[in-house]
């Protein structure tokens, strides 16, 4: 405790050591050195979302940029908003079979996915719970049973130990599971991971940030899924090898009736994006937008997305993205210094949420208060500080705006940096946000490495002359984006949605870019309906509220992706939406 302390009381003590404008006309390696370092230190714990960490490094952040002589873009120079921070499962939790109560976190748990309720009904044993029907796969759990009001017993994962099985991987998902027995009438799934799927027989803990499912749902250990099959006469094992080996379908009633309540408390906290404006002195109410994420992973560990698996210590995320929020800082300060001005406003932008998709940028696109139309470009550096031999530094979205690379080309040197292209807008990071918006894009990084999501990204690992040379290139291209008369014209340059596995390789798209941040809480909004595409042939408009695919319901995103693996390329489906608050129902041909 006297060391959290310790630690806590040393970055405020920075924090408002900071004081007095300063506006120095040049990057530089000592100014990053220090940005880099006390975000990227221990006693920021890896700036997790919602954090402490995270709120340290904004106030950091927000007195940075204050010094550079940069005012507040919000009211006080952060954008509040909630994510969901931790998922535990809650008191209610009960399961009671023949007469015994079982243990909550020793016998069963409730997944992430659950709803909170409760049910007292039969167990159906339904295999793995597919229920394929394509050119290449037929395979149908639910094939002559009556799930209706009932419990589906059903096994995770897929056959692994056949190699004829591997293309089921696809529809191995809990969500896909829970989804599919739902659509058959179920009232409530049992999740029990078969002795080759996992020998250690672990119960998952509820992970945050998951959307429910409608429905309880419910992780039993293999024991208990035995009793549950006691009648039949078969075990969870036997029922697992026979499947695996054959390939064929076992589902059964049990005859056993399960009582069971299933509840996970969901908590939020509060973070913020740090927004702060260097205002223009010629074209009003136009901006170019210079943004980085700061947030990173925290302590690691299960639920996380670290590589270092079986480690639980500081992330310290000095390249991701400690370095992007740094040089963004630099060049603030930079043009701060210019003393003509310039013609348009400049946003600079540190995000939170970023690791947990998006969630910083999503939330500043939606609430920025401006028209996207009025944003003449928006710039995004993550990762730019493990430049490499060659002095290579990548640049995304080129193609998102008519002479967009040669603008960037011209102002290059290349005896100090070596450009690579690529023409799409939308990629793994805050830009994607943007370019969702029709707004212009540009993704500068130096790219992945070993330390990528390990405690092992440190400051003392980067390239800080490259750094230098890089931040020197992007604030000529921002100046002149914020001072040329001619502004961009924004282009579409590739697909506005990440692909997905299971729909590529089986091509069924609507060709929409989602509301991956999930905005809306009941369905899912179109953020962009790209033309000549499905959706756009059927009629959808940007801004639609998807609610229902051939009359099954879409809450999330997971529920529409849900959606799309089980329709067939050709296929003639209805879509329900909400427009201006009414519903309106289309037909598309897939």
């Amino acid at each position: 405790m006297r060391y959290t302390i310790i630690i806590v009381s040393a970055v405020l003590f920075v924090l408002t050591s900071c004081a007095g404008a300063r506006k120095h006309s040049e990057i530089t390696h000592d100014e990053l050195v220090a940005l880099t370092s006390f975000l990227a230190s221990d006693g920021l714990a890896g700036r997790e979302t919602g954090s402490e960490g995270d709120s340290l490094a904004g106030r950091y952040i927000r007195k940075e940029l204050q010094r550079s002589g940069l005012e507040p873009f919000t009211a006080d120079g952060f954008q509040r908003f909630e994510v969901p921070f931790s998922a535990e499962a809650g008191p209610a939790n009960s399961l009671n079979l023949n007469g015994r109560k079982y243990e909550n976190t020793v016998d069963f748990t409730p997944l992430a996915l659950t709803s909170n309720g409760s049910l007292t009904s039969e167990v159906v044993f339904a295999g793995y719970g597919f229920r394929v029907d394509n050119d290449s796969m037929k395979w149908n759990d639910y094939s002559g049973l009556d799930l209706t009001g009932k419990w589906a017993l059903v096994l995770r994962g897929y056959p692994e130990s056949n190699p004829k099985a591997s293309d089921y991987q696809s529809f191995s998902s809990d969500r896909m599971k829970v989804l599919t027995a739902k659509d058959m009438g179920a009232a409530g799934v049992l999740i029990v991971a078969g002795e080759t799927w996992d020998s250690a027989d672990n119960l998952d803990k509820p992970a945050k940030g998951e959307s429910t499912s409608g429905i309880p749902v419910i992780h039993i250990k293999r024991a208990l899924a035995d009793s549950i099959l006691h009648l039949s006469g078969k075990t969870i094992r036997e029922l697992e090898s026979l499947i695996s080996s054959d390939l064929v379908s076992q589902s059964f009633g049990t005859g056993t009736t399960v009582d069971a309540t299933a509840e996970v408390n969901a908590r939020n906290v509060s973070t913020a994006n740090v927004a702060m404006v260097l205002p223009g002195t010629g074209f009003t109410n136009e901006y170019v937008i210079v943004g980085a994420h700061f947030d990173h992973l925290g302590m690691g560990g299960p639920g996380s997305s670290s590589r270092a698996l079986d480690t639980v210590g500081v992330h310290h995320g000095a390249d991701d993205n400690a370095s992007g929020v740094a040089l963004m800082i630099e060049i603030a300060e930079k043009l701060a210094a210019e003393k003509q001005g310039h013609q348009r406003s400049i946003i600079f932008v540190a995000f939170t949420g970023e690791e947990m998709g998006l969630l910083g940028s999503k939330y500043f696109v939606e609430n920025m208060g401006i028209d996207p139309k009025a944003v003449n470009l928006m710039v995004n550096l993550d990762m730019v500080g493990r430049m490499k031999e060659g002095n290579g530094v990548q640049v995304g979205g080129v193609g998102t705006a008519e002479g967009l690379r040669d603008s960037v080309s011209a102002l290059v040197d290349t005896t100090l940096l070596s450009l690579s292209f690529t023409e799409e807008g939308y990629g793994p990071s805050d830009h994607s946000s943007f370019y969702g918006k029709e707004i212009p894009v540009l993704f500068i990084t130096t790219g992945a490495h070993l330390d990528y999501h390990t405690p092992d990204d440190t400051s003392d690992k980067l390239n800080y002359a490259g750094m230098v040379r890089i931040g020197d290139l992007f604030t000529k291209v921002i100046s002149d984006a914020a001072n040329d008369s001619t502004r961009l014209s924004f282009r579409e340059a590739g697909p506005m949605a990440p692909a997905q596995g299971m729909n590529r390789r089986r091509g069924i798209t609507l060709g929409i870019m989602p509301d991956f941040a999930g905005n809306v809480k009941e369905g899912l909004r179109a953020d962009f309906v790209t033309p000549g595409k499905p959706a756009a042939q059927g009629g959808m408009l940007k801004g639609d509220i998807i609610i229902a695919i051939d009359n099954k319901p879409v809450n999330n995103i997971q529920d529409y992706m849900f959606r799309l693996s089980q329709l067939k390329a050709g296929q003639m489906i209805t879509v329900d939406v909400i427009r201006n608050e009414k519903r309106e129902v289309l037909l598309i041909q897939l």
